[in-house]
């Protein structure tokens, strides 16, 4: 199936602009999801097929960043994941973030160490000898600047610094691989398009040997069946030791949400995503760029006024496009805006 005629799996609204928000699910998800709210409702099945969508999302999603399943762990949100890898870092270690970087990638470090900021374009020149670890988005919440992967991770492996990317705004549109990588975390309800409530990590092994557990839980152990009750502690041996125990409803809707992006194709979404973004940019008299994701300095409520459903960060218009936009909710915009 190409990518223009996927559109028809989804039940979109014209005028959607606002995937860097929360994503929109495919009807399959939604389906899955109404059908376990109903047993739930009426007491009629059990957990357990619930909790096999956990399985499943995990295992999508390790095939989406080209991880090994064993290296992922699930938890809630990103802030929650990157709490836990803190626990990773020596006293006064050193972090280099960005100077605009979301707070779930910022506050974790500065509540564990001496957070250092910078422009986005110098975080590579300013990881040295005394950097822990460097902190970034894979692309940039506000703005939709797509980092300088290859750069970011030659100066940390220079001087052994952790490299930690959080994939919200990136998993699901821009080809991602955890290749240099030492954490991947990514909220799910964004380019996932799962219900809010899920999110996973990649966790290298070496990350793992320095980290402590901090939320393990029943679910967090070797044989979850067998660690309901007692002592003594018995964690799984992969990154399933840092597991936070699921909400399960997230993962019913998330496991077939990141199935369909394998089969459609990341490479296939981002050329469509891409596309229609340059499109966009096009229309406002702007050069193309690489990223789903344009922010605009434009009055807003025009957008509103017309039916058009974007977002505003730092001042500036936030749209962006994935793969159940068209081409026609994007001259909408245009002519909101002309």
């Amino acid at each position: 199936m190409d990518i223009a005629s996927a559109g028809k799996l989804w039940d979109a609204e014209p005028g959607w602009l606002n995937t860097a928000s929360y994503g929109l699910p495919p009807r399959r998800a939604f389906e899955e999801l109404q059908a376990v709210l109903a047993e739930w409702r009426h007491g009629s099945g059990d957990w357990k097929p619930w909790d096999a969508s956990v399985g499943r999302a995990r295992a999508a999603f390790a095939r989406l960043v080209g991880a090994p399943a064993a290296d992922v762990t699930v938890g809630s949100t990103v802030s929650q994941i990157m709490g836990t890898v803190a626990t990773a870092l020596p006293p006064g270690a050193r972090v280099v973030v960005p100077e605009v970087e979301f707070t779930s990638n910022l506050f974790p470090w500065a509540v564990a160490a001496e957070v250092v900021t910078v422009p986005a374009e110098r975080l590579a020149d300013a990881v040295d000898g005394a950097t822990a670890a460097v902190a970034f988005s894979l692309v940039q919440s506000a703005t939709g600047d797509v980092a300088p992967l290859r750069d970011i991770v030659e100066a940390a492996k220079a001087h052994d610094a952790l490299v930690i990317a959080d994939g919200s705004q990136a998993c699901g549109w821009l080809p991602v691989g955890v290749e240099g990588l030492d954490v991947l975390a990514c909220a799910a309800y964004k380019w996932l398009m799962a219900p809010r409530g899920a999110a996973f990590g990649y966790l290298s092994p070496r990350l793992r040997e320095r980290m402590r557990p901090l939320s393990a839980g029943w679910y967090a152990g070797a044989d979850e069946g067998g660690s309901f009750y007692g002592p003594p502690l018995r964690l799984a041996p992969d990154a399933r030791a840092f597991d936070l125990s699921p909400a399960w409803f997230s993962y019913v809707g998330a496991a077939p949400a990141i199935e369909l992006l394998n089969d459609l194709g990341v490479e296939r979404i981002r050329e469509h995503d891409v596309a229609l973004a340059n499109r966009f940019r096009a229309g406002l008299g702007l050069e193309p760029s690489d990223s789903a994701i344009v922010s605009v300095d434009a009055p807003g409520e025009r957008l509103a006024a017309a039916g058009i459903r974007a977002a505003v960060r730092a001042g500036r218009v936030r749209a962006s496009f994935h793969v159940y936009t068209t081409a026609g909710d994007v001259d909408r915009a245009l002519d909101a805006l002309s």
